[in-house]
């Protein structure tokens, strides 16, 4: 094999063979794996044919089982993507049909060195300048060498979104549902910290390197690759990179029926768990592994449901409700089906999503997200707060590394139950999971402003939190929320009014009532009473919660309409109702916390003493 220069240069690129990396014109470009290893090999040969079967033997071990043609036709696409080739009119890689590939650029060598009797004794010297360079370098390299090969104990990790190889953007839904599958697999071995799928969306098409996407989402390694389905066969590649140093640990191409997708997705976890040496409980070891076959077309169907779920429009959660409809009529039996349509049901009607996750359950208790909304059933329809901890405590048992479960259970049990500094320490696990999320940045700050505001605190650590959700969205109304309620508390209404007017400004009843609150405590009474008119019209067009109605009479001072819409919501057992006993130190309706009407109510609530 011809000898490769270890920086080799060919047109704008530069490729480090020792680093694997590849630059152009001085910056770092993304590469995967084998794409690496196909211009690698077209550099030891330039201008030569390097047939399939060559490339074949160098990417793929014998015993693998692979795909060649569709992975070897996929890495050699994202290869001329990269270096912004065509096939059509190719620049840098010619294919010759069913042979090979050749490469068409100039490679640059090193100059030949000239033989004149002067210049042989600068030659002489300047070789011997090298020497004594490239052994201090040899040094260094040995040295960097052993760092890069040291094994790293790995903990954490994102998958990020699997590339849709299909061609066609209408199969987007069935790459991303991948991705969560795999992400879901892997979350369930509680060694290890995985990246909630929210958070790792937002690279999808993204060309970051990997150190800088795992520097941002706190992780030791990544997991990347590709998806595609071509009737009823599922093709899965993934590699598994360290971040630091870069590293590319394990590759692995898997194809399977459909129907074994979930299997085949227990397969790529335990192979990463196993690449990595994770713990991996009896236990966990049994769900990674147990088989789980699927109806075809009752699976794409839940994956279309679950890809319009997650953008979370009114059209979009119709849309999913359907397919997930459309999934339990294909397959009766299908637990994931039942799961999706109470999840999609909850957002629209209620009244059946209990029904839903119970039929879910009945036939897979194995699933988490079922028992979350029978959690939250239990606690607004019956104030059940024991039945629904034992929910949670269910569901973090089967899927701890499920972002989603640790925010529940931290913001929607543990915060209104009192235990506040529990509640606060799962929400940072759920962060941890999702450090990209808004809605648990933003509700994690005001845990921290409820805990200042019992404890006397400067709220400092509220105002923070609250700042880094809107670095991430400065247009999140969370996050203003977040903020704004914290300036209030610390006597800062001016700063307060403003990040509430902004969330205001979108018709969300709950700044509306955050506002009015800070206009009366600020001396503003008038802007209140207009606030409080245009409430009272939103509760009887849109049915809005009474909950708001009660804080804003509450702050009045007015006690008999305050009860009044704090009865009405009682009724109506309102979700924010359950956040009712923090009135003890809010400055809305701290005063009326002493009286019978507010005891009654809470009493009837059954909380835990």
């Amino acid at each position: 094999m011809p000898q490769t220069p270890q920086t080799v240069r060919f047109g704008p690129f530069q490729l480090d063979l020792r680093a694997s990396e590849l630059h152009q014109n001085g910056k770092k470009i993304k590469l995967p794996e084998q794409p690496f290893q196909i211009i690698t090999a077209l550099l030891e040969h330039p201008g030569e044919v390097v047939t399939r079967e060559e490339l074949r033997q160098r990417l793929w071990r014998s015993d693998t089982f692979v795909d060649f043609e569709h992975s070897l036709n996929a890495a050699i696409k994202r290869l001329r993507e990269v270096l912004g080739d065509s096939a059509a009119k190719p620049r840098y890689i010619e294919t010759l049909p069913h042979h090979g590939y050749r490469l068409m650029v100039a490679v640059e060598q090193p100059e030949a060195i000239p033989g004149s009797p002067n210049r042989r004794r600068k030659v002489w010297l300047t070789v011997s300048v090298v020497v004594v360079v490239a052994v201090v370098a040899g040094l260094l390299w040995r040295q960097r060498l052993l760092e890069r090969f040291r094994p790293v104990k790995i903990e954490s990790l994102a998958v990020l979104p699997l590339e849709n190889l299909s061609g066609n953007p209408n199969e987007e839904y069935f790459a991303d549902g991948m991705t969560e599958q795999l992400i879901t697999e892997l979350g369930k071995v509680r060694a290890l910290r995985v990246i909630s799928r929210q958070s790792v969306m937002q690279y999808k098409g993204t060309n970051k390197p990997v150190p800088q996407i795992a520097r941002e989402l706190h992780v030791d390694a990544v997991v990347e690759g590709s998806a595609m389905r071509a009737g009823d066969k599922v093709r899965i590649t993934a590699q598994l990179i360290q971040a630091n140093p870069e590293r590319h640990l394990w590759s692995e191409s898997y194809e399977r029926d459909l129907r074994d997708a979930l299997t085949l997705q227990g397969n790529v976890a335990r192979a990463i768990a196993s690449e990595i040496n994770v713990n991996v409980t009896p236990q966990e070891h049994a769900r990674l592994a147990s088989p789980r076959p699927v109806n075809p077309e009752a699976y794409q169907a839940y994956l279309r449901g679950d890809y319009l779920l997650e953008k979370r429009t009114g059209n979009d959660i119709r849309r999913a409700r359907d397919s997930f409809q459309q999934a339990i009529e294909i397959d009766p039996s299908y637990a994931m089906g039942y799961a999706g349509l109470a999840e999609s049901n909850s957002f629209v009607d209620d009244s059946r999503t209990e029904a839903l996750a119970r039929k879910a359950l009945e036939l897979d208790d194995t699933l988490a997200v079922p028992r979350l909304l029978l959690a939250q059933i239990r606690l607004q329809r019956y104030w059940d707060w024991i039945g629904a901890e034992k929910e949670f405590k269910r569901a973090l048992e089967l899927e701890p590394g499920n972002a989603k479960v640790h925010y529940r259970y931290g913001f929607f049990y543990l915060f209104p139950e009192g235990r506040l500094d529990e509640g606060i320490a799962e929400m940072k696990r759920a962060l941890e999971l999702a450090p990209l999320s808004l809605i648990i940045n933003a509700n994690l700050g005001i845990m921290l402003r409820v805990r200042d505001e019992g404890r006397g605190g400067s709220f400092d650590d509220a105002i923070e939190q609250c700042r880094k959700t809107l670095e991430l969205d400065s247009k999140f109304a969370g996050g203003q929320m977040c903020l704004g309620q914290a300036y209030q508390l610390k006597g800062m209404y001016e700063e307060a009014a403003t990040q509430l007017s902004r969330c205001a400004a979108r018709g969300l009843d709950e700044c509306l009532r955050k506002l009015a609150v800070v206009y009366l405590v600020s001396g503003r009474r008038t802007e209140a009473l207009k606030l409080l008119g245009e409430m009272r019209e939103l509760y009887k067009k849109q049915g809005t919660e009474a909950y708001n109605l009660w804080m804003i009479y509450a702050a009045l001072g007015d006690r008999d309409q305050a009860f009044t819409w704090l009865e009405k919501a009682y009724e109506q057992r309102e979700f924010s109702l359950l956040y009712v006993r923090y009135c003890i130190a809010d400055q809305a309706c701290k005063n009326l916390s002493s009286d019978p009407r507010f005891q009654d109510v809470v009493r009837r609530m059954n909380f835990p003493k």
